[in-house]
């Protein structure tokens, strides 16, 4: 770290010292952000092209986001399930008409979300389809990647986010992903649920073949299982549409929620269906202490509030044909060997003979732009939705320059 300035190396060194090593962050300690944009310890600013992995889908301390916090810290912030509270049946009701669904139980992250869609799957398995207790099962895909629990790990085809938290729990059949054949072939009598990423965020920002979920809707209909669709990543916007399953017309059972539910200001999360699957809960079967708290009810409700009308999907699939406009053109004339993506979301996929994907991270980082990658040699991008157009086409130069040595 002799290259960085003190500041940056001291608080680096700091943490390193008294932190797990289960993070290998970039060399940059960011202090201050408003929009797309952050500021380090230094003083020097940086374009956000990762967005919190969509956490920040609206971007950093928007005003309507800020404002709505503030208020709520001077009423009441915590009461327990135990209680109602006043932020709580809005909150759950214009969630769940934002989903055309009924029902809504919340949680705090992504991961609790997808336990919770897992448990309310083998339930309602049990009691409402009849599988005989203990013998539920759940397919899933291969590449897929829904949290870092103990549960969720052991199907995971990832070796780096699997090995050594076994033994894993039973119950899941991995199919690849995008096979409508493979997944038809796994669905049986005791299959209770179908847990797919509409688009695989860790994977690479990976797009399931043109008529894959519809398939998947089919297939669970037909066989009495629930279709559970986790857009912890893909929702709320990101795709340039609300939820990244309405690009094929296909409405799950279940929708699992996540990161910008909470606007970038704190973690919330739900799980959204029918009253007819999330009925079969009842008191002390499930509950979360900081879940559907008041700050996050008051928060959540403004983001509602804004998908309502429409303009950050719109902005989403506008500025999202910029961007693949132009990383289409680097795929043809670079070492970029394959782009995927939809909205304002990518994955690149870069020849590994060019360079890995953090040492591009590391030259962006210099230029003044945070990406992050993800399998070695592919980078992600997932600009928040208020990114201006301008910074959009400057921050995509800067990888061109990166890319094609400019």
């Amino acid at each position: 770290m002799n290259h960085l300035p003190p500041l940056t190396a001291s608080l680096i060194a700091t943490a390193e010292a008294h932190s797990a090593h289960n993070y290998d962050p970039l060399p940059v300690v960011l202090a201050r952000a408003e929009g797309a944009w952050l500021t380090d310890v230094e003083g020097r600013r940086y374009l956000d092209l990762l967005a919190g992995y969509s956490a920040l889908n609206f971007g950093h301390r928007h005003p309507r986001l800020i404002a709505a916090a503030k208020a709520q810290l001077d009423r009441v912030t915590l009461t327990s399930r135990a209680f109602h509270h006043d932020q709580f049946a809005a909150f759950c009701s214009q969630l769940a008409e934002l989903c055309g669904m009924e029902a809504v139980l919340p949680m705090n992250t992504g991961a609790e979300a997808v336990e919770t869609a897992v448990k309310t799957a083998r339930l309602w398995g049990y009691r409402v389809k009849g599988v005989p207790d203990g013998q539920a099962r759940i397919v899933v895909a291969a590449g897929n990647f829904h949290g870092r629990t103990t549960t969720v790990v052991g199907f995971s085809t990832d070796p780096e986010a699997r090995a050594g938290f076994g033994p894993y729990t039973p119950g899941f059949d991995v199919v690849p992903y995008g096979d409508v054949a493979a997944l038809e072939a796994a669905v049986g009598d005791r299959t209770v649920a179908v847990l797919l990423e509409p688009i695989q965020g860790e994977a690479g920002v990976v797009v399931p073949p043109p008529g894959y979920l519809a398939a998947a809707r089919r297939i669970t209909a037909d066989r009495g299982a629930l279709l559970m669709a986790d857009e912890v990543q893909s929702g709320l916007g990101r795709t340039g549409r609300t939820f990244a399953c309405e690009h094929e017309g296909v409405r799950p059972d279940v929708y699992i929620l996540g990161k910008a539910l909470g606007g970038g200001v704190l973690p919330v999360s739900a799980v959204v269906s029918s009253r007819a699957v999330l009925d079969v809960f009842t008191p002390g079967s499930h509950g979360s202490t900081f879940g559907g708290n008041p700050l996050a009810c008051a928060v959540a409700l403004e983001v509602i509030a804004m998908l309502r009308t429409g303009e950050y999907q719109r902005r989403a699939a506008e500025l999202g044909d910029q961007l693949h406009a132009e990383l289409a053109s680097l795929a043809a004339a670079g070492p970029v060997l394959a782009v995927r993506g939809r909205g304002l979301w990518a994955g690149v996929d870069v020849d590994p003979a060019f360079g890995s994907g953090r040492r591009i991270s590391e030259l962006l980082l210099r230029r003044g732009v945070l990406v992050k990658d993800t399998h070695a040699s592919t980078i992600r991008l997932a600009p928040p939705l208020v990114i201006a157009e301008d910074d959009l086409a400057w921050a995509l130069d800067q990888l061109r320059e990166v890319l094609t040595g400019g």
